[in-house]
């Protein structure tokens, strides 16, 4: 019995522990956006750069931003930009969209992907 209740305490410990991880912090993720995005992206309503403008990317479905000229790859993906779907572009945006014209290599560390996306995720 007390090894079922170690074993279930370890089990509920990891699990919580990784969505706190996943829950990023907004203002570190600022300071990502500026070092890593803000040369392509603005975070202004309606204000396309490079890239399109972030402000109100969660939530949002791909190629959607009027105004901004988007590859065939990125309009066709029919994917909508939550949590889980920006951790994964931004650690690879070619894997998964391929074809997509952003020429950024990636995000690899989790922690600053989730800290970044915390940030967006304000951006409303």
């Amino acid at each position: 019995m007390c090894k079922r209740i170690l074993l279930m305490s370890v089990v509920v410990g990891v699990a919580m522990s990784g969505s706190a991880a996943m829950a990023g912090d907004a203002g570190a993720g600022k300071a990502v956006f500026q070092s890593s995005c803000s040369i392509c992206h603005s975070v202004q309503s309606g204000q396309n750069k490079i890239g399109p403008t972030l402000f109100g990317v969660v939530g949002r479905k791909t190629g959607s931003v009027a105004g901004y000229s988007y590859s065939p790859a990125n309009e066709k993906a029919e994917l909508t930009w939550d949590n889980a779907t920006l951790d994964k572009y931004l650690e690879s945006p070619r894997a998964v969209v391929p074809g997509t014209k952003m020429t950024y290599g990636g995000l690899k560390d989790p922690t600053k992907r989730a800290d970044l996306i915390a940030y967006l995720d304000t951006l409303k």
